[in-house]
């Protein structure tokens, strides 16, 4: 088995599910007592989130490069960013190892196509769901429509995001935002919705709703024991 490289800590409440999930899949997966083999790095989210604030990304990336660089150090055949923002600086983070990056936008790109959907409504933080690095992403590597919301909107599911998610407080008010801007972009077009921060699926799951949700944890994680258990020798 190879093991899964977890660059986290942004924020812990999404990097514990990473640990969690993995370790459930390769149970699943290989039966009895197995569990995965991980090196994780987590660093201080306070000190990204200001870099994020400030427009500081070349800092960022140098953060995140050197603790990717711990990653691989300690073993780690493949690496995670466990979040979706930050790979805005996925470049500088991939110069400072010589271990694949598992692209989270990609991952989730293959797995809505396998779906065949085309169009697909886009939820994260404001840099995620304004900025090319994500979602230019998906429309021009992948070839997928992404809707995004209202200028509105996306501040609402921003502020929900740092301000209670990443603090790991959940409320249901949040939860019935978050499911009308869905709706939303279901009538605009959108045939799924990606749920594209680490963090939302611990609000919104498709429990709460007929339209196809697309969790990227979740679709992270599997890619990445597919990796593990797959390609080992």
């Amino acid at each position: 088995m190879k093991t899964i490289g977890l660059l986290g800590g942004m924020s812990w409440e999404s990097t514990a599910l990473y640990y969690q999930w993995i370790n459930e899949q390769v149970r699943h997966d290989m039966g009895g007592l197995n569990s995965a083999k991980i090196a994780l790095v987590s660093v201080n989210f306070g000190e990204i989130e200001h870099y994020q604030k400030t427009g500081q990304w070349d800092l960022a990336g140098l953060v995140l490069g050197k603790a990717a660089q711990q990653v691989e150090a300690a073993g780690a055949d493949v690496l995670l960013i466990c979040t979706n923002t930050m790979h805005k600086v996925a470049p500088q983070i991939e110069a400072h190892i010589s271990i694949p990056l598992l692209h989270l936008a990609d991952a989730t790109a293959e797995h809505i196509k396998q779906q065949n959907m085309n169009t697909v409504g886009l939820l994260g933080t404001v840099f995620t769901m304004e900025e090319d690095f994500y979602k230019g992403r998906l429309t021009d590597r992948h070839g997928l429509e992404v809707i995004i919301p209202s200028e509105k909107e996306r501040q609402v599911v921003n502020r929900i995001i740092f301000e209670e998610l990443c603090l790991g407080v959940v409320k249901d008010h949040s939860r019935e935002q978050f499911l009308e801007i869905i709706d939303a972009m279901h009538q605009q077009g959108a045939e799924g919705i990606i749920e594209g921060c680490t963090e939302i699926v611990m609000l919104v799951n498709q429990l709460h709703t007929r339209i196809p949700l697309f969790d990227t944890t979740r679709i992270h994680v599997e890619k990445a024991v597919e990796f593990a258990i797959r390609t080992s020798n």
